[in-house]
């Protein structure tokens, strides 16, 4: 029997003009494709498969250190992702509470169906916006500027811009043991030819790679050998819209278990590592140094005998369980065995095994800060196109390259978030200003203004933006400018009012061991005590006319706690405000300045730093360099690029 051939369509047809196309309906699509038709944008979603829409092919959840942040400026800035989880969500937890407020987060656990399905429904019901399953070939570029794109089946859809977000399918390679075969996430269609086409175009292409654990059948876990991991009592939502007192009971949640490997795996896996791609030579990507495989984790930490394994449900109608911690690409027998060797797995039923994925990223440095192409005039990447991981970095990325694509059309400026401004701010200019050899993760430690850029203060530091972009509704603003309002109110009364000697309150402080009071003390210093409380507080001062809401008063005694070290952030930050406010002009010939070191020009060539504040954050530019570029600039000895 003859092989069949794949054949191409060499004749494209005119399938429609648009104002914005995004290729790819990941996090970062969905994202982009909503901000773009949301501005006024008639906009094209393009995915290789609608099933795949919004879909979580790796855990099962959202949120985390860092990561619940960006989810919350996501929505403050007027996306979509903070919605659609508190409405899908079947756990959710607020992590590091033990810690100060700077690395708490929100951690929920999705149904990633219905995830899935609630984004598709935004989707569809989107004004100005038009999904299709297609797969994209090819970018039409006229004069290094974006016309449109060509699909396999031949259809040519025309913009003057066009976001990527193509995810982990740009010429995906699947590795389960020494079986190979191309294919994107959750054994989806790869795409193949557009790689082929943007390396043609002169874009270089590296290869990174990412992994997934096995999924087994919930009913054939041993949960009597496990220890729970409940959801939190109290209610939490990553939306600021979403009601305070809508959310899940502890009964309504499922809770995650948390079990251990142990000597008997790790044996296991050193007896095989012959067998997995990751050590024997065949794969080559670089892979997430923050999320390794079980292989990596064995063989780096050779002295432990345990590794955290945590049971994640998929949906509440399926009996897929994530089995977070034991992410690989041995074979499929020997993670059946590797199963079976951790407590409460002894039976485990492999549902899915786990495997590696390889795939081709843009480097984050080929683009500006507003998320722009430096080679092609309209063209904006996002998400792990840019090399990045996670759901949450990919969706931050996406809705501000959306949110550029229709200014850029609009003929407005770009925005672009600075680091103090947000989490997204950090992670986008990290991206440009120093690249990534490996899948970028977002850390706090990351962030240097991380005080400022708390879980519980995004839609303070940035609806105001969203508001002005046309993304939050005017209902939504002057409920947020209300709550601004109090706030303002209360912390002014906290300050003008004292806490007087008493009985009541000289019981209360001795029994925390403090000494009784014999002046009165300001409120607001009262309640800078670690032991008083807000709720405490109002026992010894007059009552408000209205109550404060729960996030009201989160963030009055944040905000009052913390006051000393958020005015001495708050001081760096004016300091760097001062130098991002010192351009540099785009038309700059660093070649014509003198006295630059060697490597400091090249970096400056190949980032072409927006503001000095940039590029003293480039690896390779001294201060020196930095002193005689602002002098250079100061006085206008502009060279011109030829």
């Amino acid at each position: 029997m003859e092989k069949l051939k794949e054949t191409t369509v060499q004749h494209p047809y005119d399938a429609g003009h648009y104002d914005v196309i995004v290729v790819g309906a990941g996090h970062a699509g969905c994202e982009a494709a909503l901000a773009a038709a949301r501005m006024g944008q008639r906009t094209l979603l393009l995915t290789i498969s609608l099933e795949m829409v919004a879909f979580m092919p790796c855990n099962p959840s959202l949120g985390g250190p860092a990561k619940g942040t960006v989810v919350r400026e996501i929505d403050a800035l007027g996306g979509e992702m903070g919605k659609i989880i508190d409405q899908t969500y079947i756990q959710m937890r607020l992590l590091n509470t033990g810690k100060g407020p700077a690395v708490q987060a929100l951690r929920a656990q999705a149904d990633k169906h219905a995830y899935h399905a609630a984004m598709k429904h935004v989707i569809e019901q989107q004004e100005g916006l038009v999904l299709r399953q297609a797969i994209v070939d090819d970018l039409l570029v006229t004069s290094d500027q974006i016309d449109g794109v060509v699909t396999n089946t031949g259809a040519a859809y025309y913009a003057p811009a066009v976001v990527l977000a193509t995810g982990t399918s740009a010429r995906g390679q699947i590795y389960i043991g020494e079986l190979r075969y191309s294919s994107g996430p959750n054994n989806s269609v790869p795409s193949i030819r557009l790689s082929e086409n943007l390396a043609a175009k002169g874009f270089p292409l590296e290869r990174f790679k990412t992994g997934t654990p096995p999924r087994v059948n919930g009913k054939t876990i041993d949960y009597t050998e496990l220890e729970e991991q409940p959801g939190d009592a109290q209610p939490h939502h990553f939306s600021f819209t979403t009601a305070y007192d809508d959310y899940l009971s502890v009964a309504d949640q499922v809770s995650c278990w948390l079990t251990y490997t142990n000597p008997q795996t790790h044996q296991l896996i050193r007896d095989h590592l012959d067998r997995s791609p990751l050590f024997n030579g065949v794969l080559d990507g670089i892979g997430p140094r923050y999320c390794p495989s079980l292989e990596d984790k064995v063989v780096r930490f050779a002295d432990k005998d345990r590794h955290q394994v945590f049971l994640e449900p998929e949906g509440r109608e399926n009996e897929e369980w994530y089995v977070d911690g034991m992410s690989t690409s041995m074979p499929e027998e020997i993670q059946q065995e590797m199963l079976h060797s951790v407590k409460g797995l002894e039976h485990a039923e492999l549902m899915r095994p786990g495997y590696a994925i390889e795939y081709d990223i843009i480097p984050p440095d080929q683009m500006k800060p507003n998320m722009e192409s430096k080679r092609i005039a309209g063209l904006f990447t996002a998400g792990q196109t840019n090399g990045t991981s996670g759901y949450e970095e990919a969706a931050g990325q996406g809705l501000l390259a959306g949110i550029n694509a229709a200014r850029k059309n609009q003929q407005l400026e770009p925005v672009v978030l600075k680091r103090s401004d947000g989490y997204i701010g950090v992670l986008i200019d990290d991206l440009v200003t120093k690249g990534t050899n490996e899948p970028y993760r977002l850390l706090t430690s990351r962030a240097e203004y991380r005080l400022l850029l708390r879980n519980d203060n995004a839609d303070l530091r940035l609806t105001p933006l969203g508001y002005e972009l046309g993304l939050i509704s005017e209902a939504r603003y002057l409920r947020f400018k209300k709550k601004q309002a109090a706030i303002a109110s209360e912390l002014q009364r906290l300050q003008t009012i004292r806490v007087k000697p008493g009985a009541a309150v000289n019981d209360f402080v001795t029994q925390h061991g403090d000494k009784p009071l014999q002046d009165g003390i300001v409120a607001a210093q009262f309640l800078r005590r670690p032991y008083v409380d807000y709720d405490q507080l109002l026992k010894f001062i007059p009552a408000r006319e209205t109550p404060l809401a729960p996030e009201e008063v989160e963030q009055v005694t944040v905000q009052t706690k913390y006051a000393g070290y958020i005015q001495k952030e708050e001081e760096k930050v004016a300091k760097l405000r001062r130098m991002e406010q010192k351009k540099i002009p785009a038309s700059i010939d660093y070649d014509k300045i003198a006295g630059i070191a060697t490597e400091g020009r090249e970096k400056l060539k190949q980032i072409q730093p927006a503001t000095l504040a940039q590029a003293a954050r480039i690896s390779g530019v001294n201060p020196s360099d930095l002193s005689i570029l602002s002098v250079y600039i100061q006085q206008g000895r502009v060279a011109k690029t030829k």
